[in-house]
């Protein structure tokens, strides 16, 4: 089943089920995916475009779940923690769509695995290495925390 499928079904039973946590969360997630799909379309596709594909969704559940983040530690920064909870329990609403996410020694494996596939040497060959990582790893890993131990591992 398709992802798109899969949080519009979610969506269908938090409705039945009257989780207005979970309802509201998923609603946030189809806003999302239907503001992408509009900008996508002013980008000049072809009339004939289904919308954003699985890939674009993950990578739009990850920035939401960044964003989550940052704002829950905002909010317990300001002494604000029903809302920072509030955060959390979207974070795991939309954390049920993303891939398992990997560990530290997954990643350095997958690293890896990526120079040697991109026959890197050196750190101008980050971006085929970073672009290895992306197409294989959307979702599963913070690419935020994984460039600098490209860099590293480069360098």
């Amino acid at each position: 089943m398709e992802l798109r499928d899969q949080i519009d079904d979610a969506l269908k039973t938090a409705m039945r089920e009257k989780d207005k946590i979970r309802l509201s969360t998923l609603r946030l997630i189809n806003a999302a995916i239907k503001d992408r799909d509009i900008a996508k379309r002013g980008e000049g596709g072809d009339g004939s475009d289904t919308g954003v594909d699985g890939t674009e969704i993950l990578q739009i559940l990850g920035k939401m779940v960044k964003q989550r983040q940052e704002s829950a530690r905002a909010y317990e920064e300001g002494g604000r923690l029903e809302l920072a909870e509030q955060e959390r329990s979207e974070i795991a609403v939309i954390e049920t769509f993303l891939p398992k996410q990997l560990d530290k020694a997954e990643v350095s494996s997958a690293i890896d695995a990526a120079i040697a596939e991109a026959g890197a040497g050196s750190i101008r060959d980050m971006g085929k290495v970073m672009g290895i990582l992306k197409s294989k790893y959307t979702g599963q890993m913070d690419f935020g925390t994984v460039g600098p131990m490209v860099k590293t591992k480069l360098g």
